[in-house]
């Protein structure tokens, strides 16, 4: 029994750890959201609100999973023109990114 629960302890720690991330300082917080501006208002439209790619504003984010956004940015989607932007974003930078979005970038 205590073997459990030092193995239950042990993978709930590990979990803590392998969720926290570091939010970027200022300087990187600017750059990134000139890239969310530019690179992906390219697709997505200047104010995020469609083109070629989807709408990216809260509202459009409701109901889709943090995960499964964090992937989209990190991996891309095949058969689209959505990239994955892992070579160029740390893990870090698409974890603010995402929550950047869900919590309603560009503010109305």
């Amino acid at each position: 029994m205590m073997v459990y629960r030092h193995a239950v302890i042990l993978a709930a720690l590990l979990l803590i750890c392998a969720t926290a991330v570091a939010a970027p300082d200022a300087p990187r917080q600017a750059q990134l959201e000139h890239l969310l501006t530019q690179d992906c208002g390219a697709c997505h439209g200047l104010h995020l609100t469609g083109g070629l790619g989807p709408e990216l504003t809260r509202a459009a984010l409701a109901g889709k999973s943090r995960d499964s956004l964090i992937a989209t940015v990190t991996q891309g989607r095949p058969d689209t023109a959505m990239p994955g932007w892992a070579p160029l974003l740390s893990p870090d930078d698409i974890h603010w990114l995402v929550d950047l979005l869900l919590q309603g970038y560009p503010a109305p």
